[in-house]
C-alpha cells in the first residue's frame, strides 16, 4: 500500500528531474535512486574514517562522520514519516550533508579555509556540492552523481536561503552551477530538507553528550542540572533507581532524543497551521522555516551547547588534537603548492592541466579534503619523515 503524502510534501512524480536526462528506474523512485547513489559513492565510504569530534582512530566507540550521518538519516526519516513527507528525500539529504567535510572535522575545515584564503577559501557545504556535482566520477555520461533538482536544492539550502552568500568567493562553484540550473537560492528548501537539517542538530547534540561521557570529559553528575539532558537523566533514575551508569547514560540520551523530536513535530505542526502552508511551493516562499524547535527547547539547547562548548569542545585533549590537525594540513598544503610533483601522479596531472594558480590550489584542496584522518596522518608522515 502506497502511503498518502501530505499536500505540502515533495511529490516525486512532479520532480524537476535531473540535469542530464536518464531513463527512470524500474524498481526505485527518483529520490530513492539518489539515496543509493550517495551510499555507493566514494565520498560516503570515506566518512567512516573522518572525525566527528574525536579523531576517527582514537576509539571504536566514538562517532565518525559516517555513523553521525546514519544517525541523522534515521532521525530525518522518522520526522518525515510523522509529517507524511517523502522519507526517501529526507534520508538522501541527511546522508549527503557531510560529504564535503575534510579530515579532522571543523579544525580541518578551518585550516583548509585559511590555506585557501588567497584563492577563494573553503566551505564544507560547498565542498559537498562539488563532490556530488563534479568530483565523484562514476558514470560515463556525466561527472558527479546527476541527482534530482530537489535533492540538490535540499543539500544547498537545508539551513535556509543562501542567495546572500553568492558573493563569497568560496561559493563560486554553486554560483556557476546555479547559472546552468536555477536552484532558487533565495527561497527555503523543502520540508524534507528542513527535517534533515534539524535532525543534524538533534543527532550531534545527543551523541556529543554520549561521547563526552564515554571519554570521561565530564560525568553524569555534571549533567544533572543541564537543560534537556538533566531532566532526561532524572526521569531515568526515577523509573530505574538501581540502574547502572552505562544504562543510565544510554537511556538518558534516548529520552532526550525523544523529547527533542516531539517538540519539533509539535512546533512544525503549529507553524504549518499558523502560516497556512498547503503546498510545497508555500514552504519555499514562506517567511520562516517550518521545521523548528519551540522557543523553550531552542533556549534549552543553547544552554546545553554552552555546556558542551566549555567542557568538551574546548577541552585541552581536543585542543591538542586540533593543533596537530591544523599543522598536518598546513604542512601538506604548503608543500603541494610549492612542489606539486610530490602529489600522486593522477592528482599531479590534474594540477598541471590547470591554467591558473587559483585552479591549481583548488585541485590540491580537493585532494586534501577527500582524505580520511588516518590517511592524512600517514601522508604527512610519508612526506616529512625520512624512512617512510
Amino acid at each position: 500500500m502506497v502511503k498518502q503524502l501530505a499536500s505540502f510534501a515533495c511529490d516525486v512524480e512532479k520532480s524537476l528531474g535531473r540535469l542530464h536526462a536518464e531513463a527512470d528506474s524500474a524498481t526505485r523512485t527518483a529520490y530513492a535512486r539518489d539515496r543509493d547513489r550517495i551510499i555507493h559513492s566514494t565520498a560516503f565510504r570515506r566518512l567512516k574514517g573522518k572525525t566527528q569530534v574525536f579523531v576517527a582512530n582514537e576509539g571504536d566507540y566514538f562517532r565518525t562522520r559516517l555513523t553521525h550521518s546514519l544517525e541523522v538519516a534515521q532521525i530525518a526519516r522518522s520526522l518525515a514519516h510523522s509529517l507524511a513527507l517523502d522519507e526517501d528525500l529526507a534520508e538522501t539529504i541527511a546522508l549527503s550533508h557531510d560529504l564535503g567535510h575534510p579530515p579532522f572535522g571543523h579544525a580541518g575545515e578551518d585550516q583548509l579555509h585559511a590555506c585557501m584564503a588567497p584563492w577563494g577559501g573553503f566551505d564544507h557545504n560547498v565542498q559537498t556540492f562539488r563532490v556530488i556535482t563534479r568530483l565523484e566520477v562514476r558514470y560515463p555520461a556525466f561527472d558527479g552523481l546527476n541527482l534530482t533538482w530537489e535533492t540538490l536544492e535540499g543539500i544547498v539550502k537545508h539551513n535556509g536561503p543562501v542567495s546572500h552568500r553568492m558573493t563569497e568567493p568560496s561559493w563560486k562553484s554553486i554560483v556557476d552551477f546555479n547559472a546552468q540550473w536555477d536552484l532558487r537560492l533565495d527561497t527555503f528548501a523543502s520540508l524534507e530538507a528542513q527535517c534533515a537539517a534539524i535532525a543534524d542538530d538533534i543527532a550531534y547534540n545527543n551523541h556529543d553528550v554520549d561521547d563526552g561521557l564515554r571519554a570521561e570529559l565530564f560525568t553524569i553528575q555534571d549533567l544533572l542540572d543541564v537543560p534537556l539532558i538533566g531532566p532526561a537523566l532524572h526521569s531515568v533514575r526515577k523509573d530505574w533507581p538501581l540502574i547502572d551508569t552505562r544504562m543510565w547514560r544510554l537511556e538518558g540520551v534516548r529520552r532526550m532524543i525523544g523529547v527533542m523530536m516531539t517538540d519539533v513535530l509539535a512546533e512544525t505542526a503549529r507553524r504549518l497551521a499558523a502560516d497556512g502552508i498547503e503546498t510545497a511551493e508555500d514552504v519555499r516562499v514562506a517567511k520562516r522555516p517550518m521545521v523548528s524547535f519551540s522557543k523553550g527547547v531552542y533556549d534549552d539547547l543553547s544552554r546545553l551547547r554552552g555546556f558542551l562548548f566549555d567542557r568538551m569542545y574546548k577541552h585541552y585533549k581536543l585542543n591538542r588534537t586540533r593543533s596537530h590537525a591544523k599543522r598536518t594540513l598546513q604542512e601538506m598544503f604548503s608543500l603541494f603548492m610549492t612542489e606539486p610533483d610530490t602529489l600522486p601522479t593522477d592528482w599531479y596531472q590534474r594540477v598541471c592541466s590547470k591554467d591558473s594558480e587559483t585552479a591549481r590550489a583548488r585541485v590540491i584542496c580537493d585532494y586534501i579534503a577527500g582524505m580520511t584522518d588516518a590517511f592524512a596522518i600517514d601522508e604527512q608522515r610519508r612526506l616529512f619523515s625520512f624512512g617512510n
